[in-house]
């Protein structure tokens, strides 16, 4: 069981360290909306890394050829998702600053941690790309793989497990940039910079495809 540990927090981390769209809009929410967003948004993350780590562990492999003719408008929808988002937070924040009050910590939007996770858990549900990944990885640990119900469930316990870990961290760092940037003009600066952050990142997206 202990190999199935070691091998399902490789795969979460692996997953999850690269910050693409989702983590850097994660990383903007919490900014503007606090410690308690973000982490219903981390879990949201999390939570369905897991649901593929499951999902790949259970017979991902058989899943692939399925998923392969879905994967692009699949891609094509998490990215105008993000982007459309990404523009509404930083059309927010420029009307609020030009309204000459200090932007709410929300941006107007009224998300709670447990809107932000269900947001988060649709959001990142949308690529398919993650199911293929453990797959991927599961197939190519051969014998070595996890065969038995437990080390099944150790192995998606500690992908979920190093998601979740990763994503809270982001998480704070939100945290701590709202409460560094407290100002109006920070407010700003900071939405608009992570608008076009997460609209880059959501084109490359659907580029990488």
């Amino acid at each position: 069981m202990t190999a199935a540990v070691v091998a399902g927090l490789l795969a979460g981390y692996g997953i999850a360290i690269p910050v693409g769209a989702v983590g850097a809009y994660l990383v903007a929410v919490t900014a503007r909306a606090g410690w308690r967003t973000g982490a219903g948004a981390a879990l949201g993350v999390a939570t369905a890394d897991g649901v593929y780590a499951l999902v790949a562990v259970a017979g991902g492999s058989a899943l692939v050829p399925v998923l392969a003719p879905v994967m692009t408008p699949l891609r094509w929808a998490s990215a105008v998702v993000l982007a459309v988002l990404a523009v509404r937070a930083g059309w927010t924040a420029l009307a609020a600053y030009r309204a000459g009050g200090l932007a709410s910590r929300d941006d107007g939007v009224a998300l709670t941690p447990a809107r932000a996770y269900l947001a988060f858990l649709g959001i990142t549900i949308l690529n398919p790309m993650t199911v293929i990944y453990f797959a991927a990885l599961v197939l190519a640990t051969g014998p070595s793989a996890p065969a038995t119900l437990t080390d099944r469930t150790a192995f998606v316990l500690a992908a979920v497990l190093a998601s979740a870990s990763w994503q809270l961290l982001l998480a704070l760092g939100g945290t701590l940039l709202g409460r560094t940037l407290t100002s109006a003009r920070g407010r700003l600066g900071t939405a608009l910079a992570s608008s076009t952050l997460i609209v880059v990142l959501a084109v490359r997206l659907v580029a990488a495809g």
